[in-house]
Parts: structure tokens; C-alpha cells; sequence
């Protein structure tokens, strides 16, 4: 996967034009680095938080940011698998395939 620093378009375009709500977003961010988890680790947790929430968009963002973190597929594969006792099948068979996009969209061989 070719790793993109760059935020979404869309992103972009609203914390321009809400700068006081990007500037929150940024000391969240700030925040959340704080802790003694590794980068890496906090990814996965990222992941997982967005998987459990059910949220698509996250899970996307999750997966890319957690790819540039230098996290491999089969790693966050485990972290949908995981999530399988706690969600139940359907909603972690769609995590499953929203990773998937990410990961598809990156290779189309994957």
C-alpha cells in the first residue's frame, strides 16, 4: 500500500473552513499521543475502536493510518477477528470487507 500522508479531500476542506473545530481535532490528536502506547499498538487499538463502533469511515482511516505505522494486514486481520465473539458474525464479516476495500484499493491482487 502506498502510504499518503495527505488527508482526505473532504477533510481537508471542512477544517478550513471550521478552523476552530480542526484546531480541536488537532489537540485531541495531540492528546491521544501522550499515552505510553507505541504507535503501532495505538493503531490497532484505533482499529478496533472503529470496527466496535461499526463505523465504515473510521475503519477505512483506521486501516490506512495504521498501514503508514508500518502494521501489516495479517495484523489487523487478527484485530477483525477478534472482534468476532463481541460483534457477532454479519457486522465483523463487514469489517472484514470494509478493510478489504482499503487493502483492494491499495492491490487489486490482495
Amino acid at each position: 500500500m502506498k502510504p499518503s500522508s495527505e488527508p482526505p479531500k473532504k477533510y481537508s476542506d471542512f477544517v478550513e473552513r471550521f478552523t476552530k473545530l480542526g484546531e480541536a481535532w488537532e489537540a485531541i490528536h495531540m492528546a491521544e499521543a501522550e499515552g505510553p502506547l507505541d504507535p503501532r499498538t495505538a493503531r490497532l487499538v484505533k482499529l478496533a475502536v472503529a470496527i466496535g463502533a461499526f463505523k465504515e469511515g473510521a475503519v477505512h482511516a483506521a486501516f490506512r493510518k495504521a498501514r503508514e505505522a508500518g502494521v501489516t494486514a495479517e495484523e489487523m486481520h487478527q484485530v477483525v477477528v477478534l472482534a468476532t465473539a463481541t460483534l457477532g458474525m454479519p457486522s465483523t464479516v463487514a469489517a472484514y470487507g470494509w478493510v478489504q476495500d482499503v487493502l483492494e484499493s491499495a492491490d487489486p491482487k490482495a
